[in-house]
């Protein structure tokens, strides 16, 4: 077989295979980068190059960029914000969603905007009771059509301004690419709206997260604490102030006192005295609270019982008892501290039933425990008990901007900066945040491997020879010259609609800067032959490369969206269809209208 027969037969096998979908895509795309090795038409360093390449460095980085946005509570944040601006209606949240990718996408790779909005779309979604298949791959569509509105919007955008250029002419303006961008994106998002209901999967990924916006609030009314939990901070000029924590009286039948707890670190407060900013952990009723802050000059939180369990320093857990625990046997009752002298214990129950003072534990009892994030992730790392809920997954959700969500934040800013000045490679843009993230303690290096979508990152480097293998063997120029002869003779507009059907077609199983590259000069030498302006020819075909919508192997950005919406190999194309066909009505027919022959 020949360099180009072998690169067909790998190719249309590989499309099979994904469309089977019977097989792990993982497996498919290594068995095609080891195909076409084992054939000839790539080296072996080629094979493997992509493993090592910028892309997916740069699509590893941004996993780590978004977890540490989600472990610092800026994605909690940002979903509250998304969810009070939406309402409880699927279609302003769509809205919202697909309009802030395509502006996104418009200042930072496609990629960057999709890693930034996906973990906000999924927490939407689950707070809505909403499927985030319903969410994300439009999510991944509106970014395709918003990387359209600007030049900093893909490279492919650079690439056919460069390509004037070169010939004398001037390229494409800043935001030239808004003439036409604009009505794509809002194309897209109608089709979305009218058809994506009915095209999408509703399944639900394995892999969601559960909701944990109003877990104190659960937590509080499964233990039964309708009397409330109140934290009191001691002023300056309480009475309080100076004297021993096991002094401290709070008086009364209506209120009894749990712990006193540090104000720097939410601990049980091991110092000689009472400080001012200190807290007096206290459960009772709202009157007799608010009675006992008045006599005693406490703060008084407003917030009530159960947000106020939970803040940036301390936050509640609740743990069981398993078997052969060395705690069976043991008496705690609630308001005791653990033997760690960290957190306090606030309920026992068995079998939903409070236990009755002075009782022994037995396995399957559980515990409602209070104390720092810190102490919480520390001391329940033990085999004596089992977390029902981990603090930490509790933590990203109940606490909106949650310590190091500045230092989040400003990377996120860094990076967004980068890119769309072109300061730095995106790669080493992406590298360099998750570097000073980890190197901040927002993350730390084992955090960071498991924030990585690795099927994803393998599928792109993976994938990456095929797109070798066509450009090298020749076959990729073959389709685009029998096109030029095809088409060439019946105008421009027939030119232009093969054209978009090549580009488009390469860009299923390319990525569109090497579909853009190929294309280019084929597009150039056939608009001089045909005397036409070549500055339509190369929107068209800008706007060709952007229709990656019938697989998930096309883009990062579907490859991003597939692991988390649940999506397999064929759910893409139903949905990517009806936006194939806009996007080849816009760069057929709406091209020339703006920019003549």
């Amino acid at each position: 077989m020949t360099p180009i027969e072998s690169t067909a037969a790998v190719t249309v096998a590989a499309i099979a295979l994904f469309t089977w979908n019977r097989l792990p895509v993982v497996v498919v795309a290594i068995g095609a980068a080891l195909a076409l090795w084992a054939t000839g038409v790539v080296s072996l360093e080629q094979a493997f190059a992509g493993f090592g390449d910028r892309a997916a460095l740069f699509v590893a980085s941004l996993f780590i960029v978004s977890a540490a946005l989600e472990k610092t509570g800026v994605t909690a944040w940002a979903g509250q914000y998304l969810i009070a601006k939406a309402g409880t209606g699927q279609t302003r949240l769509l809205i919202i969603i697909m309009v802030a990718a395509g502006c996104l996408s418009a200042l930072i790779s496609g990629s960057g905007a999709v890693a930034a909005l996906m973990p906000v779309a999924v927490m939407a979604a689950v707070r809505l009771r909403q499927s985030p298949s319903q969410l994300l791959m439009p999510l991944a569509f509106a970014s395709h059509a918003g990387a359209n509105l600007l030049l900093t919007g893909a490279p492919k955008n650079i690439l056919v301004s460069e390509a004037l250029e070169d010939i004398g002419l001037q390229g494409f303006a800043f935001a030239e690419f808004a003439l036409i961008g604009a009505p794509l994106l809002a194309g897209t998002i109608a089709i979305i709206l009218l058809l994506g209901k009915r095209l999408l999967p509703a399944q639900n990924s394995a892999r969601l997260p559960a909701d944990f916006s109003r877990h104190a609030q659960t937590l509080v009314e499964h233990y039964g604490l309708s009397d409330g939990i109140h934290r009191l901070r001691v002023r300056r000029t309480s009475s309080y102030v100076g004297i021993s924590p096991n002094d401290v009286e709070v008086g009364g039948e209506r209120i009894s006192l749990m712990a006193v707890q540090a104000g720097d670190t939410g601990m049980p407060l091991r110092a000689p005295a009472v400080s001012e900013g200190d807290y007096l952990l206290v459960r009772g009723d709202a009157e007799a609270v608010a009675t006992l802050a008045a006599d005693r000059h406490l703060a008084l939180r407003e917030e009530g019982a159960a947000t106020g369990l939970f803040s940036r320093r301390s936050g509640l857990a609740e743990v069981v008892i398993p078997p052969r625990s060395a705690l069976i046997g043991r008496a705690l009752f609630p308001g005791m501290v653990t033997d760690s002298g960290d957190l306090v214990v606030l309920a026992i129950q068995r079998a939903g039933v409070d236990i009755a003072p002075g009782e022994t534990l037995l396995a399957g009892d559980t515990l409602l425990l209070e104390g720092s994030w810190e102490a919480l992730d520390l001391h329940l790392d033990d085999p004596d008990v089992l977390v029902v809920n981990s603090p930490d997954l509790v933590r990203r959700q109940a606490v909106p901007m949650g310590p190091g969500a500045g230092v989040a934040l400003a990377v996120l800013a860094g990076l967004v900066t980068a890119l769309a000045t072109g300061i730095l490679p995106p790669a080493v843009a992406g590298l360099l945040c998750a570097g000073a993230l980890i190197g901040a303690g927002i993350l730390n290096v084992e955090q960071a491997y498991r924030a990585i979508n690795w099927t994803t990152v393998i599928l792109i480097a993976a994938m990456m020879p095929l797109s070798t293998a066509m450009v090298q063997s020749g076959a990729a120029k073959v389709v685009a010259d029998h096109l030029v002869a095809l088409t060439g003779g019946g105008g421009p507009i027939v030119f232009l609609a093969g054209l978009f059907v090549l580009t488009a077609c390469l860009g299923q199983v390319m990525s569109n800067t090497a579909t853009t590259m190929l294309v280019i000069p084929i597009a150039m030498a056939a608009a001089a032959g045909m005397g036409v302006s070549p500055r339509p020819v190369l929107m068209s075909l800008c706007i060709a490369g952007s229709a990656s919508f019938l697989t998930p192997i096309a883009t990062a950005t579907n490859m991003m969206v597939m692991g988390p919406g649940g999506y397999n190999f064929n759910s893409y194309w139903k949905l990517g269809t009806p936006l194939m066909i806009w996007f080849f009505v816009v760069a057929v027919f709406g091209v020339p209208m703006i920019w003549t022959f």
